[in-house]
């Protein structure tokens, strides 16, 4: 799609990626601690289980590593606010381009 990732962009992406996940991973562990504190009978229980199973699916399909889908996870996380421009500060003009153009989907 773009240029290849040089050392510095790879530590910035790992950075940034890094951070997003922990961030979004512990905004589903404090849903689920709330639900798993107020469920009081099996229907809140398994509602639980179905917030947990859709979150981690969510998560999983978003959160791609690899450097040919770096562009669309960061296009996303940018357009979901999880991620700032200024994060990316540092990656190639064109790697921004490609990004930028996603975020605004």
């Amino acid at each position: 799609m773009t240029d290849e990732w040089s050392s510095s962009e790879k530590k910035i992406a790992r950075r940034v990626f890094d951070a997003a996940l922990h961030r979004e991973l512990a905004e589903v562990l404090q849903t689920f601690k709330a639900m798993a504190a107020s469920a009081s009978d099996p229907e809140s229980m398994w509602s639980t289980e179905d917030f947990l199973s859709k979150s981690r699916r969510e998560i999983d399909s978003k959160y791609d590593y690899r450097y040919s889908q770096l562009h669309v996870v960061f296009g996303r996380l940018l357009r979901e606010g999880r991620i700032s421009e200024e994060d990316l500060s540092g990656l190639s003009e064109s790697k921004m381009n490609v990004i930028l153009r996603i975020a605004a989907f």
